[in-house]
């Protein structure tokens, strides 16, 4: 199985077939590198495409994301959920700033939107989303909306909230500097 990363052509041409497979409606929810690569403009190339889709569960689908790694050798898991576990720190109004970034006969693919990628990028704080938290912050977000999510995460007592309130300050403080 070839290991090649997924670009942007690579990830539209994922999307194309598995919507070539689909009989029902579906929108994929996407956060991860590649909303960063299809929806915010940030050139890079990632392992795999971390989405939920809205109207179904992921094993539903699990069948045509398997089918499509093997049409484009991907590997088997190039479509995932594993970012579900960071969703609860996005603030309830995230589907008023999704990005529309592919759609085809069944399939719909929206990305986070900036605001939301960059809180994602704040919890996260690995040396690698600094980068693209930088980018975020360049295009233009709205810190009132990313302090307020944090902030209220932090007040309900979701772990890590301090450490990305102080991740969303160093960069706000290196951003003026």
């Amino acid at each position: 199985m070839n290991d090649k990363p997924i670009s942007k052509a690579v990830a539209l041409k994922a999307f194309e077939k598995l919507d070539a497979y689909l009989r029902e409606p579906l929108t994929l929810i996407m956060g991860g590198g590649t909303s960063m690569l299809l929806a915010h403009g940030y050139p890079l190339s990632t392992s795999d495409v971390d989405a939920l889709p809205r109207q179904t569960s992921f094993e539903a689908i699990d069948a045509h994301v398997k089918q499509v790694a093997q049409d484009l050798d991907l590997p088997p898991d190039w479509l995932n959920p594993y970012f579900a576990s960071f969703t609860h720190v996005l603030p309830a109004d995230y589907g008023r700033r999704l990005i529309s970034v592919f759609q085809g006969r069944s399939l719909q693919v929206e990305a986070l939107g900036r605001e939301e990628m960059l809180i994602m990028k704040c919890f996260a704080h690995r040396p690698k989303d600094l980068g693209h938290a930088r980018a975020l912050l360049k295009l233009g977000v709205n810190l009132n909306i990313v302090e307020s999510a944090i902030e209220s995460c932090r007040d309900r007592g979701v772990p890590g909230a301090d450490q990305a309130i102080e991740f969303l300050d160093d960069l706000i403080d290196e951003s003026e500097a």
